[in-house]
């Protein structure tokens, strides 16, 4: 699984987890954090805890752990002692790594993070379609793309398909990065979209 900052992406930024910052990573509310830091921008412990409804000093203390594998940083030049900013370094993440799939703790670890990242992304799409596909004239309803297809495929060629989807990701990215902050905030005519791919075996109830 890999997950994209695009504020300044490029594919060979990407960061593969090991098992310390994995095993950091992996409690709800940390996964919650770091995607919306990832999504929204930088935040303080207070808008965080605004947002997700749990108090500033447990946002606090998810951050500096968090801070701590270098998952997120502080803005040193913004904010003051008591409001710190925090953000999500440029470039993308990937897991699982080798060395997280090692040792039982290390799968454990990876299940949670992605098991938690997953249904975020689930709650997203469903607040969509609940939401912005209930006015048939909204044209983020008229573009957004929410497709599924099966094909049979060898090992090797699912590397493949996942590889050019990736390319494709990785383009659009580059190709649409904004370089002003201000540019960046949701605004009329500019959201933040999430761009998502899905390619895996399917396992029957035979398997």
């Amino acid at each position: 699984m890999t997950e994209i900052n695009d504020e300044e992406k490029t594919r060979r930024d990407v960061r593969t987890l090991d098992s310390g910052a994995l095993r950091a990573l992996a409690h709800p509310v940390r996964v919650r954090l770091y995607d919306i830091l990832s999504q929204q921008g930088p935040q303080t412990a207070s808008s965080l805890a605004a947002m997700t409804g749990e108090s500033s000093g447990s946002t606090s203390y998810h951050l500096r752990a968090l801070a701590k594998h270098d998952l997120i940083r502080e803005i040193p030049d913004r904010g003051t002692a008591r409001e710190r900013w925090w953000e999500r370094p440029s470039g993308g993440v990937s897991f699982p790594g080798p060395d997280s799939l090692r040792t039982p703790a290390g799968r454990a670890a990876t299940q949670v993070v992605m098991g938690e990242f997953l249904d975020r992304r689930h709650e997203q799409l469903m607040r969509f379609v609940g939401t912005t596909l209930r006015d048939e004239l909204d044209p983020w309803a008229e573009n957004a793309l929410i497709t599924s297809a099966t094909v049979s495929l060898t090992a090797a060629q699912l590397g493949e398909v996942n590889a050019r989807i990736q390319r494709v990701i990785d383009d659009v990215v580059d190709e649409y990065r904004v370089d002003e902050a201000a540019d960046a905030a949701p605004s009329v005519d500019r959201r933040i979209v999430s761009l998502r791919a899905e390619a895996f075996p399917i396992t029957t109830e035979s398997d």
